[in-house]
């Protein structure tokens, strides 16, 4: 390009001397303008010089870039040839391990054909002697029938009854060594809860009756309670729903009912008409008012002060005022409200112990027999009417659930159902808390001794200590060690399953052996 420039300043150069100028202009003026170009050519030169140069200068800043993208290129390309070379390197080693495993595979296959004929091989040896062996079993089999004089169904028999008697023997064993270790810390625990709690509740045991005796200032009282041909006796009984018995009792007359509450209610009334001294129909009937009011308000105290003992506040006043009906009302001896607030505590330690809420397990245990309250009038299980009153009255489902099932009328669902049986069986059979008839007392010890009598190898049976244990003799050339378990515990079972007792029986099977020798 710069050659270009300076050829055509010289072309213009040569031009312009060459052309001729008018003849008669001075010398001087060819020298200026001479001048002139040769400047301007001057500043071409040095400008085309200049353009020359930074033209070198890119051309050259051009080649390095192009070197240095060469030797980029050149070093990616002899990258990936490394890359191509180890990459083609384990290629080849996968293929020599893969050639490997190839040919012990192969070695493999070859010995698991040669052991597959050798297991043909003795198959068909083991399927020869099975043959022959079962031909042996039975002539062994008709063999042994014919020294025996047994049959086969008759050994077969034999045999399974042995078996069964061992393997009752095994069993008994097992389970003698896991209750032992069971009972070796649940037993010290249980005794600990259940006596500190049966310490710390147990209360007096009173006597179950329906009659109530009221004693008479005098004997003159009888007449006036009479009244002028029995109007005043014929009035009170009708009105209270009481039977009042008058006999040569000296200053005293009874009052009998089924009902604890109606009954409390006359014993209250007659009590009044007595002090007031003016006994006829109308009195009678104010003094019955008078003296249910005072009976309700007592009942409604006696169920507060019983929620107040517990630590329970909110419940229904219906069913407060149930609750304090059971003051007047026993069962076998054991008054019911003293019985609901024991059981009460007895589920809450229990509760605690087992790390479950005890407000929960007490009002579940302190309703358990509200219908008792009722039952007097509704007929039906106590335990299911009560259940029917706590779900009418808005208690939660698991206190509902657990006074339905306290008698195993509705099965057990719930840890809370269970605890309630439990607590209820501890109130009821601890010692001193009940008592039964003397008719049903004797048909249970009768009971459990037929129950241990019926025992092969029993030889003697004994209930004792109130019918909280039975003691059993053996005979030891009959029974041994582990049999006489087997039978405490069948006893056990049966028991279980026909009697109903409160607190628990103890079976205890004696086994003694006697060596009788004479001197002479």
């Amino acid at each position: 390009m710069v050659i270009g420039l300076l050829a055509v300043v010289f072309a213009l150069v040569v031009v312009w001397r060459r052309t001729p100028g008018p003849a008669k202009a001075p010398v001087t003026a060819d020298k200026t303008q001479l001048d002139s170009v040769t400047q301007e050519a001057g500043h071409i030169r040095a400008r085309a010089q200049t353009e020359a140069t930074g033209i070198l200068a890119r051309a050259r800043e051009e080649a390095e870039q192009a070197a240095q993208g060469r030797r980029e290129v050149e070093e990616e390309i002899r990258a990936v040839k490394d890359e191509v070379r180890e990459l083609r390197g384990d290629l080849e080693r996968r293929e020599t391990r893969l050639a490997d495993r190839e040919q012990r595979l192969d070695q493999e296959l070859e010995r698991i054909e040669d052991r597959a004929q050798v297991l043909d091989q003795r198959k068909g040896d083991l399927d020869r002697r099975a043959a022959e062996l079962d031909k042996l079993a039975a002539g062994r089999s008709k063999e042994l029938e014919r020294v025996a004089g047994l049959t086969g169904e008759q050994a077969k028999a034999e045999l399974v009854a042995a078996i069964e008697n061992q393997a009752k023997r095994e069993a008994a064993l097992v389970v003698r060594d896991i209750e032992h270790a069971a009972r070796s810390e649940g037993e010290k625990r249980a005794r600990k809860i259940v006596t500190l709690a049966i310490q710390r509740v147990a209360v007096e045991q009173t006597s179950e009756s329906v009659v109530s005796v009221l004693h008479l200032p005098g004997d003159e009282m009888k007449g006036r309670i009479i009244g002028r041909e029995g109007r005043n006796i014929r009035a009170f009984e009708s009105v209270t729903g009481v039977n009042l018995i008058i006999d040569d009792t000296p200053e005293a007359v009874l009052l009998s009912c089924f009902d604890p509450v109606r009954r409390e209610i006359a014993r209250l009334t007659l009590e009044r008409l007595i002090l007031d001294g003016r006994i006829h129909p109308q009195r009678i009937e104010d003094a019955y008012e008078r003296g249910k009011a005072e009976i309700e308000q007592l009942c409604q105290r006696a169920g507060e002060d019983a929620l107040v003992e517990l630590g329970i506040t909110d419940m229904h006043s219906e069913l407060v005022g149930l609750l304090g009906r059971l003051r007047y009302r026993t069962s076998y001896g054991q008054n019911v409200l003293r019985h609901l607030v024991e059981s009460a505590h007895i589920a809450g330690m229990m509760a605690s112990e087992l790390r479950i809420d005890p407000a929960l397990l007490k009002r579940c245990t302190v309703l358990h027999d509200i219908g008792k309250a009722l039952t007097h009038e509704v007929e039906g299980s106590h335990a299911l009417i009560g259940a029917e009153i706590a779900r009418r009255y808005g208690e939660p489902e698991d206190v509902v659930h657990a006074i339905e099932a306290h008698h195993n009328e509705v099965e057990v669902r719930t840890v809370e159902a269970v605890l309630t049986q439990a607590a209820d069986a501890i109130s009821g059979g601890r010692p001193g808390a009940r008592r039964e008839s003397l008719e049903m007392y004797v048909k249970r010890l009768e009971r459990l001794e037929q129950i241990a009598a019926g025992r092969d190898g029993v030889e003697k049976v004994f209930a004792m200590q109130a019918g909280r244990e039975i003691r059993v003799m053996v005979k030891p050339d009959r029974i041994d060690d582990i049999q006489a378990q087997v039978i405490a515990r069948d006893i056990a079972k049966q028991v279980e399953e026909e009697l109903t007792y409160p607190g628990q029986i103890r079976i205890t099977v004696v086994r003694e052996s006697r060596a009788t020798e004479f001197a002479r």
